[in-house]
Protein backbone atom coordinates (compact mmCIF):
# COMPACT_ATOMS: atom_id res chain seq x y z
CA UNK A 1 0.00 0.00 0.00
CA UNK A 2 2.86 2.34 1.00
CA UNK A 3 4.41 1.91 -2.55
CA UNK A 4 1.88 2.31 -4.47
CA UNK A 5 0.86 5.80 -2.84
CA UNK A 6 4.99 7.15 -3.50
CA UNK A 7 4.14 5.79 -6.81
CA UNK A 8 0.96 8.09 -7.48
CA UNK A 9 2.44 11.36 -5.82
CA UNK A 10 5.41 10.86 -8.48
CA UNK A 11 3.32 11.08 -11.34
CA UNK A 12 1.04 13.66 -9.89
CA UNK A 13 4.75 15.85 -9.59
CA UNK A 14 5.92 15.07 -13.03
CA UNK A 15 2.68 15.89 -14.73
CA UNK A 16 2.82 18.93 -13.01
CA UNK A 17 6.34 20.42 -13.55
CA UNK A 18 6.57 23.28 -16.57
CA UNK A 19 8.12 21.46 -19.61
CA UNK A 20 11.64 22.55 -20.71
CA UNK A 21 11.48 25.41 -23.49
CA UNK A 22 14.29 24.11 -26.26
CA UNK A 23 17.35 25.95 -28.01
CA UNK A 24 17.77 26.44 -31.54
CA UNK A 25 21.21 26.06 -30.96
CA UNK A 26 20.44 22.60 -28.72
CA UNK A 27 20.20 22.31 -24.91
CA UNK A 28 17.17 23.31 -22.83
CA UNK A 29 16.90 27.23 -22.04
CA UNK A 30 18.12 26.10 -18.67
CA UNK A 31 21.47 24.76 -20.31
CA UNK A 32 21.31 28.66 -22.28
CA UNK A 33 20.79 30.66 -19.03
CA UNK A 34 23.37 28.83 -17.17
CA UNK A 35 26.03 29.23 -20.17
CA UNK A 36 25.52 32.94 -20.11
CA UNK A 37 28.06 35.01 -17.64
CA UNK A 38 26.92 37.28 -15.29
CA UNK A 39 26.07 40.93 -15.74
CA UNK A 40 28.98 41.64 -12.84
CA UNK A 41 31.44 39.22 -14.57
CA UNK A 42 34.57 40.55 -15.29
CA UNK A 43 35.13 42.11 -18.73
CA UNK A 44 37.19 40.71 -21.23
CA UNK A 45 40.57 42.56 -22.03
CA UNK A 46 39.53 43.82 -25.76
CA UNK A 47 36.55 46.20 -23.69
CA UNK A 48 38.20 46.63 -20.74
CA UNK A 49 40.46 50.11 -20.45
CA UNK A 50 44.09 48.94 -20.40
CA UNK A 51 45.98 50.58 -17.57
CA UNK A 52 49.98 51.77 -18.27
CA UNK A 53 52.53 50.98 -15.67
CA UNK A 54 52.35 54.44 -13.94
CA UNK A 55 48.03 53.58 -13.32
CA UNK A 56 47.45 55.83 -15.71
CA UNK A 57 44.60 55.22 -18.38
CA UNK A 58 46.30 54.44 -21.51
CA UNK A 59 44.37 55.60 -24.52
CA UNK A 60 42.11 53.27 -25.98
CA UNK A 61 42.71 52.96 -29.98
CA UNK A 62 39.14 51.14 -30.94
CA UNK A 63 37.05 54.44 -32.32
CA UNK A 64 34.04 55.04 -30.09
CA UNK A 65 30.51 53.82 -29.99
CA UNK A 66 27.99 55.72 -31.15
CA UNK A 67 25.67 54.48 -28.81
CA UNK A 68 27.97 55.57 -26.19
CA UNK A 69 27.88 59.22 -26.76
CA UNK A 70 25.30 61.39 -24.47
CA UNK A 71 23.17 62.92 -26.50
CA UNK A 72 22.20 65.54 -24.01
CA UNK A 73 25.34 66.71 -22.86
CA UNK A 74 26.05 68.29 -26.21
CA UNK A 75 25.30 71.87 -26.71
CA UNK A 76 23.97 74.09 -29.93
CA UNK A 77 26.81 76.82 -29.45
CA UNK A 78 28.57 76.78 -32.61
CA UNK A 79 32.62 75.74 -32.49
CA UNK A 80 35.57 77.82 -33.79
CA UNK A 81 35.50 78.11 -37.44
CA UNK A 82 38.57 78.88 -39.90
CA UNK A 83 36.33 80.41 -42.80
CA UNK A 84 37.55 84.30 -44.37
CA UNK A 85 35.03 85.50 -42.25
CA UNK A 86 37.46 85.29 -39.08
CA UNK A 87 39.40 88.36 -38.10
CA UNK A 88 43.09 88.75 -39.80
CA UNK A 89 45.67 90.72 -38.61
CA UNK A 90 47.14 93.21 -41.35
CA UNK A 91 49.32 95.19 -39.57
CA UNK A 92 53.06 95.80 -40.58
CA UNK A 93 55.26 93.82 -38.97
CA UNK A 94 58.05 95.70 -37.21
CA UNK A 95 60.79 97.96 -38.64
CA UNK A 96 58.66 97.95 -41.76
CA UNK A 97 59.48 101.24 -42.18
CA UNK A 98 62.55 101.34 -41.97
CA UNK A 99 63.59 98.04 -44.03
CA UNK A 100 61.01 99.14 -46.99
CA UNK A 101 61.29 103.37 -46.99
CA UNK A 102 59.60 103.81 -50.23
CA UNK A 103 56.48 101.21 -49.66
CA UNK A 104 54.28 103.91 -48.57
CA UNK A 105 54.38 105.69 -52.23
CA UNK A 106 53.99 102.31 -54.10
CA UNK A 107 50.89 101.90 -52.46
CA UNK A 108 49.76 105.41 -53.26
CA UNK A 109 50.72 105.06 -56.28
CA UNK A 110 48.18 102.02 -56.58
CA UNK A 111 45.36 103.58 -54.95
CA UNK A 112 46.05 106.57 -57.75
CA UNK A 113 45.79 104.31 -60.71
CA UNK A 114 42.86 102.42 -59.08
CA UNK A 115 40.90 105.55 -58.72
CA UNK A 116 41.97 106.60 -62.21
CA UNK A 117 40.69 103.15 -63.68
CA UNK A 118 41.99 99.71 -64.83
CA UNK A 119 41.78 100.53 -68.40
CA UNK A 120 44.45 102.90 -69.58
CA UNK A 121 43.98 104.96 -73.24
CA UNK A 122 44.71 102.73 -76.25
CA UNK A 123 46.23 103.85 -79.08
CA UNK A 124 45.70 102.19 -82.50
CA UNK A 125 48.96 100.87 -84.17
CA UNK A 126 48.81 101.68 -88.07
CA UNK A 127 52.87 102.58 -89.51
CA UNK A 128 50.53 102.67 -92.98
CA UNK A 129 48.64 105.53 -92.02
CA UNK A 130 51.36 106.85 -89.88
CA UNK A 131 53.73 106.99 -92.88
CA UNK A 132 50.69 108.59 -95.02
CA UNK A 133 50.53 111.67 -92.25
CA UNK A 134 53.77 112.59 -92.86
CA UNK A 135 53.81 112.73 -96.42
CA UNK A 136 50.45 114.68 -96.21
CA UNK A 137 52.35 117.05 -93.72
CA UNK A 138 55.63 117.80 -95.29
CA UNK A 139 53.04 118.95 -98.67
CA UNK A 140 51.62 121.29 -95.81
CA UNK A 141 55.28 122.28 -94.62
CA UNK A 142 56.50 123.39 -98.39
CA UNK A 143 53.55 125.22 -98.46
CA UNK A 144 54.02 126.95 -95.08
CA UNK A 145 51.00 125.51 -93.86
CA UNK A 146 52.80 124.78 -90.18
CA UNK A 147 49.62 124.43 -88.46
CA UNK A 148 47.94 121.54 -91.16
CA UNK A 149 51.59 119.90 -91.12
CA UNK A 150 51.89 120.32 -87.48
CA UNK A 151 48.24 118.38 -87.04
CA UNK A 152 49.52 115.36 -89.43
CA UNK A 153 52.81 115.24 -87.80
CA UNK A 154 50.87 114.41 -84.70
CA UNK A 155 48.67 112.04 -85.70
CA UNK A 156 51.32 110.05 -87.42
CA UNK A 157 52.78 109.79 -84.21
CA UNK A 158 49.45 108.79 -82.41
CA UNK A 159 49.15 105.90 -85.26
CA UNK A 160 53.17 105.36 -84.50
CA UNK A 161 54.87 105.55 -81.40
CA UNK A 162 58.21 107.27 -81.46
CA UNK A 163 58.37 107.47 -84.90
CA UNK A 164 62.06 109.17 -85.22
CA UNK A 165 60.96 111.24 -88.92
CA UNK A 166 57.38 112.33 -87.52
CA UNK A 167 59.21 113.53 -84.08
CA UNK A 168 61.75 115.32 -86.46
CA UNK A 169 59.26 116.66 -88.50
CA UNK A 170 57.19 117.86 -85.68
CA UNK A 171 60.16 119.55 -84.00
CA UNK A 172 61.48 122.06 -87.30
CA UNK A 173 57.71 122.77 -87.19
CA UNK A 174 57.62 123.94 -83.94
CA UNK A 175 60.78 125.75 -84.47
CA UNK A 176 59.43 127.57 -87.66
CA UNK A 177 56.01 128.21 -85.46
CA UNK A 178 58.38 130.49 -82.81
CA UNK A 179 57.14 127.77 -80.09
CA UNK A 180 60.77 126.91 -79.24
CA UNK A 181 60.16 125.19 -75.65
CA UNK A 182 57.90 122.42 -77.65
CA UNK A 183 60.64 122.33 -80.34
CA UNK A 184 63.62 121.49 -77.92
CA UNK A 185 61.45 118.77 -76.10
CA UNK A 186 60.61 116.88 -79.70
CA UNK A 187 64.29 117.23 -80.61
CA UNK A 188 64.99 115.81 -77.67
CA UNK A 189 63.11 112.96 -77.74
CA UNK A 190 64.34 112.32 -81.47
CA UNK A 191 67.96 111.96 -79.93
CA UNK A 192 66.22 109.24 -77.17
CA UNK A 193 64.85 107.58 -80.36
CA UNK A 194 68.18 107.70 -82.93
CA UNK A 195 70.94 109.11 -80.66
CA UNK A 196 73.04 108.43 -83.63
CA UNK A 197 70.53 108.85 -86.50
CA UNK A 198 70.64 110.96 -89.59
CA UNK A 199 69.54 114.08 -88.04
CA UNK A 200 71.34 113.87 -85.06
CA UNK A 201 73.81 116.43 -85.52
CA UNK A 202 71.41 119.14 -86.66
CA UNK A 203 69.17 118.58 -84.46
CA UNK A 204 71.96 119.17 -81.15
CA UNK A 205 73.10 122.51 -82.93
CA UNK A 206 68.99 123.04 -82.69
CA UNK A 207 68.34 122.16 -79.14
CA UNK A 208 71.55 124.74 -78.68
CA UNK A 209 70.34 127.31 -80.93
CA UNK A 210 67.00 127.25 -79.49
CA UNK A 211 68.42 127.18 -75.57
CA UNK A 212 70.89 129.93 -75.49
CA UNK A 213 69.13 132.46 -78.51
CA UNK A 214 71.46 134.95 -77.03
CA UNK A 215 74.38 133.35 -78.08
CA UNK A 216 73.25 132.89 -81.76
CA UNK A 217 71.49 136.56 -82.39
CA UNK A 218 73.76 138.81 -85.04
CA UNK A 219 75.49 142.10 -83.47
CA UNK A 220 73.50 145.23 -84.09
CA UNK A 221 75.62 147.15 -86.76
Amino acid sequence: MLIFLLAASLSVWAQSAPPAVQNPAGGSAANSTAARPPSDAPQSAASKPSTDNGGQLAPNPAPPRSDSVNVNALDDEPGESSSKDDEVDLSPPENDARTHPDSADAVNSAELSANAGDVSEFHPWDPHKAAKDVEVGDYYFKRKNYVGAESRYREALYYKDNDAIATFRLAVCLEKMNRPDEAVQEYESYLKILPYGPEAKDVKKAIERLKNPAMNAKPEK
